[in-house]
C-alpha cells in the first residue's frame, strides 16, 4: 500500500478470499493467497523482496501489455539520474533515482518484471564522470549499452527535466559501447566532489583530494568517504 501511494495510484483493499469487483480486476497478493484463484481477474504475486517488480507487472496488465519484443531503457546521467523504460516504443514508466548506484538494480528489477525478448540500455553523453560510472556498472551487469547524443534530447521547454530527457534518450539509437571506461577525473571534478562533501555534511567536513579521487573512481560512496 505504501508503494502504491508513492506512485499516486488509486486502489481498493479487499478482504482475503473476497470476490473481485470485476472479472478484469488486476489484484496483488502473496503466492499463497493467489493459489486456487489463478483464473480470477489478473492476479499478480508479490513478496517483500519484489514489491516494485510486482507493481510493474500489475501496471502492464492495466495497460493491456502482456508480451514485449524490445525493452528499451533511457538514462539521463546526473547526481540524481532520470530513468525511463519503453516496450516496443510505448512508454511504460519513468523515475528519478536518488543516486547513480541505484541504476543497475532499478533496471534489473524492471527487466525481471516485464516479459521481453531483448533489452537495451541507452545513456545520454552528458555529465562525463557520472555517465562513465553508470556505463561501467551497466557493462559489468552484462547490459547492452548505447551512448546517445544528448543534443538531440535537450530541445524544448523541459530540457532540464531529467526524466523527460530519459524518455527521449530511450527512443533514440546510439553508438554501441562495448568496453568499460577509464575514469580520470579533472581537478575541477574533484573539487566538485569535495564541495558536495561539504554540502552533505552541512559544512562540517571536506574530504581530502585522495578520498575525492576514490569517490570519482567509484571505489567509495561520498558518505563512506566522509565517515573516513
Amino acid at each position: 500500500m505504501q508503494a502504491l501511494k508513492l506512485r499516486k495510484l488509486k486502489f481498493d483493499l479487499l478482504e482475503q478470499n473476497a470476490p473481485l469487483p470485476h472479472a478484469s480486476t488486476v489484484w496483488v497478493a502473496t503466492e499463497l493467497e493467489i493459489l486456487g484463484r489463478e483464473d480470477e481477474g489478473y492476479p499478480v504475486a508479490a513478496s517483500l523482496d519484489d514489491i516494485e517488480g510486482a507493481l510493474e507487472r500489475a501496471m502492464l496488465h492495466l495497460r493491456g501489455v502482456h508480451r514485449i519484443r524490445e525493452l528499451a531503457f533511457g538514462i539521463d546521467p546526473g547526481p540524481r539520474p532520470g530513468v525511463a523504460w519503453m516496450g516496443d516504443g510505448v512508454l511504460l514508466g519513468m523515475a528519478q533515482l536518488e543516486h547513480i548506484e541505484g541504476v543497475v538494480d532499478h533496471i534489473r528489477t524492471i527487466e525481471q518484471a516485464i516479459e521481453h525478448k531483448v533489452s537495451k540500455v541507452r545513456i545520454g553523453n552528458g555529465a562525463p564522470l557520472l555517465r562513465d560510472h553508470i556505463i561501467n556498472d551497466c557493462i559489468a551487469a552484462n547490459f547492452w549499452m548505447e551512448e546517445v547524443n544528448e543534443a538531440k534530447t535537450s530541445k524544448g521547454l523541459l530540457r532540464h527535466n531529467h526524466v523527460v530527457s530519459a524518455v527521449r534518450i530511450a527512443m533514440l539509437r546510439g553508438r554501441r559501447v562495448w568496453e568499460q571506461r577509464s575514469i580520470t577525473p579533472t581537478e575541477g571534478q574533484l573539487k566538485e566532489i569535495q564541495r558536495r562533501s561539504r554540502t552533505i555534511s552541512n559544512g562540517r567536513k571536506t574530504i581530502s583530494a585522495e578520498l575525492a579521487l576514490a569517490v570519482a573512481r567509484g571505489e567509495l560512496l561520498i558518505e563512506e568517504a566522509l565517515s573516513e
